[in-house]
């Protein structure tokens, strides 16, 4: 009776021991890091550092995409502009040039139905006299009052011109901003100046500034002054503009209507004239796969942090087996399978990244979200990035521990129990 009894006391520990819930291996592994907390936490610290990177990288990425993006949008995507090019194989009529007229902005308003507003743009250079008396070179543009809204010029002081100062052919003006600030000590101070244009004195009714600033890309410049077309049509006498601006009524719509465009100009014209009709969706799509792939560049750092992080796991995992053998050699001794001692130490790997992925990943999101908190700044929260953060350290515990965890298996139990 004794004896059988005997007999089945290591068959219900091996039993038991094959039977281990996934519960047992968690607190085999809890166990082993209280045991040594100093050798876990310098382990976690890795995956900490390399999870709350590849956070903050994606944050930063994603801010720098949004920012560049946000700066495009504000020129316009809605935006298109046509502009005289030239003249091909002209020939005879070389020499006559083949200007876009007025009459081509009311017929692509006409006939393409995408179009939302348009205004022409009719440059005039003037040297002026400005309030130190001194004379400078100056740019002046005839727009319609739908240029504000089309460019999208924000007015700093005072107020653009409306439809009554151009059917009135009002002799008002709006000035740059840093042209009011060199030449009037101020945009408050340039309201209600006088400017003698061709002659004539204009008022000043406004101070304005684009959108973004664009360093003098555009057809606006540091010294820029924007009167009402009809006005710089009767003093130029012609009907030919320099550019004509278009904006969509969508994003969407935007190639159709740059395609309607330049037909309906090219329609109007000699067959040898030449028109640029251009739009903002090339750049932003170069912009996105810029931004795009310096996110790319930089998740490769932030993933190198983390194999980095994944051999540390691995080689304090080595260094723990080779001071556990005695351990193992006694749970083999109990009845523990190699699959058991295998999963026992990968479990304590895996326990490792996620611990530290998870510390790393609410390190990495405690940033953006004190910055929206305590101050003006918008960083886009990458709770994808967070998830990815945590699976990616769980993959590395698992692919950086199985070498360990086999080890540890193989390990011969006669030989484990004599291991001091």
């Amino acid at each position: 009776m004794s004896q059988s009894g005997t007999k089945s006391v290591p068959l219900a520990i091996a039993g038991a021991t094959r039977s281990m819930a996934f519960g047992e291996f968690l607190s085999q592994a809890f166990a082993a890091f209280r045991a040594d907390k100093v050798r876990a936490t310098m382990t976690a610290l890795g995956m900490v550092i390399g999870t709350s990177s590849l956070i903050l990288v994606v944050t930063i990425a994603l801010s720098g995409k949004q920012y560049v993006l946000a700066q495009i949008e504000n020129i316009g995507t809605n935006l298109v502009w046509a502009e005289y090019a030239g003249l091909v194989n002209a020939g005879a009529n070389a020499s006559v040039r083949d200007y876009l007229t007025y009459d081509d902005m009311i017929a692509a308003e006409q006939q393409v139905p995408e179009i939302k507003a348009a205004t022409p743009v009719l440059n005039l250079h003037e040297r002026i006299a400005t309030g130190s008396d001194k004379e400078i070179d100056i740019l002046i543009l005839g727009v319609e009052p739908s240029y504000k809204d089309v460019r999208r010029m924000r007015v700093v002081t005072g107020r653009f011109f409306d439809e009554q100062d151009s059917e009135l052919f009002s002799k008002v003006c709006l000035v740059t901003q840093k042209f009011a600030e060199r030449h009037y000590g101020g945009a408050e101070l340039a309201l209600g100046q006088k400017i003698k244009i061709m002659g004539l004195p204009f008022v000043v009714i406004g101070t304005f500034r684009e959108s973004m600033e664009t360093f003098g890309r555009s057809e606006i410049q540091d010294d820029t002054i924007l009167i009402p077309y009809t006005v710089s049509r009767r003093l130029t006498g012609t009907q030919a503009i320099n550019q004509i601006y278009f904006t969509m009524f969508n994003s969407d719509s935007v190639t159709a209507g740059t395609n309607e465009i330049q037909r309906v100009i090219k329609s109007r014209h000699r067959p040898e004239s030449e028109y640029n009709v251009d739009n903002l969706t090339d750049v932003l799509q170069v912009a996105e796969k810029t931004a795009n792939a310096f996110t790319l560049i930089l998740l490769l750092f932030a993933v190198v942090t983390l194999i980095v992080g994944g051999v540390g796991i691995m080689n304090i995992m080595l260094a723990t087996v080779s001071t556990r053998i005695r351990e193992v050699g006694i749970r083999k001794a109990v009845g523990a399978t190699r699959i058991e001692i295998e999963l026992q130490f990968l479990t304590e790997a895996v326990l490792i990244s996620l611990v530290g992925g998870i510390i790393g990943t609410l390190l990495g999101l405690a940033i953006p979200f004190s910055l929206r908190f305590f101050t003006d700044f918008y960083l886009p929260i990458p709770f994808l990035a967070a998830l990815i953060a945590i699976v990616v350290s769980c993959s590395v515990g698992i692919v950086f521990g199985v070498l360990p965890a086999r080890l540890a298996a193989r390990l011969d139990p006669i030989e484990s129990l004599r291991h001091e």
